[in-house]
């Protein structure tokens, strides 16, 4: 009788045995290939050694505990997107309500003293349906130091500066609180609108050269800028794309030849060819290219929000 679970005492045998005679076998097969009698042990010894330097090297395809160091490395970290600046009207869009053009929710972003926060980890307190949801999208720093929902404290950025000195400290607890506790990933800088550039301003070529998207730091008369501005010219209008748009105009983003230049050309002949780059005159393109130059001035001015920060001094384009 044979107990269950034990394997019969002739069939491991064979097994024994079948093992033995594979490793002669593959013994004989070394020695027939190398000519030397008994190689198979020094081939064995070859390959424990290298597989103990690559293991000690931390060398292996695959470690213990069967991760792949490999694949780690080909496994990159997702590269924050670069600071920018926000207009009162931009930031307003972050409020994480449903975006009707993609169906999708949109992140929550509010502004403490100026610097934005994505706080879309905290969708539940501060996105809709939330109990503080009436900050999504807005300047709170004075409402929320004063622990209060008054809606004429919000998108107010120098209503800050007027806090007594016991709201000062509590608005540098929530500062610290939203990037230190919580972690919450600063996107940028508000400006307010009475701090932006003057729309009828002429710029000359000269100054519009200036904020080409090579500058990384921010010049010291735009004060509570999170961005270098990017100045980019079209139609009669000079536009600022350092509010949203440094990963495509910043340095070394795929449209950076359109900054610090007047593009009017260009964007109406969507070329970038070097030559239509520095040729700024219009007059003698056809109305369907005009009308391209158009739709990338309403695109710029309306859909991206890019603030207007001054004139070219020509007519604008029909």
């Amino acid at each position: 009788v044979i107990s269950a679970g034990r394997a019969p005492t002739s069939r491991r045998l064979n097994t024994k045995m079948t093992l033995s005679h594979a490793a002669k076998e593959m013994g004989k097969w070394c020695d027939g290939i190398t000519g030397v009698e008994g190689s198979s042990g020094y081939l064995a010894l070859i390959i424990v050694t290298a597989v103990g330097w690559l293991w000690i090297n931390d060398s292996l395809p695959f470690q213990a505990n069967g991760a792949s160091k490999q694949i780690e490395e080909e496994e990159e970290e997702e590269v924050p997107d670069p600071p920018r600046n926000f207009t009162i009207t931009q930031l307003r869009h972050f409020d994480g309500t449903v975006d009707q053009r993609t169906d999708e929710k949109k992140p929550v972003y509010l502004s403490v003293n100026g610097t934005v926060f994505d706080v879309s980890n905290g969708r539940d307190f501060y996105g809709p349906g939330g109990p503080y949801e009436v900050f999504a999208g807005r300047e709170c720093g004075a409402a929320l130091a004063t622990m209060s929902f008054d809606e004429k404290l919000l998108d107010d950025v120098s209503a800050c500066e007027n806090l007594g000195v016991g709201d000062r400290n509590e608005l540098q607890n929530w500062m610290e609180k939203f990037e230190h506790y919580r972690c919450y990933p600063i996107k940028g800088k508000l400006v307010p609108d009475d701090k932006l550039p003057s729309p009828d301003r002429i710029i000359t070529m000269e100054e519009l050269g200036k904020y080409d998207g090579n500058v990384q730091e921010v010049p010291e008369e735009f004060v509570g800028y999170g961005a270098a501005p990017i100045y980019v010219g079209a139609g009669n209008k000079v536009f600022d794309v350092s509010f949203g748009g440094v990963p495509m105009y910043g340095k070394d983003g795929p449209y950076q030849k359109f900054a610090g230049k007047d593009v009017s050309r260009a964007l109406a002949l969507m070329s970038f060819d070097p030559a239509d780059l520095e040729n700024t005159d219009v007059s003698d393109l056809e109305e369907t290219k005009i009308k391209v130059l158009n739709d990338w001035i309403n695109t710029f001015e309306t859909k991206k929000g890019y603030p207007v920060v001054g004139k070219l001094g020509k007519e604008d384009a029909e």
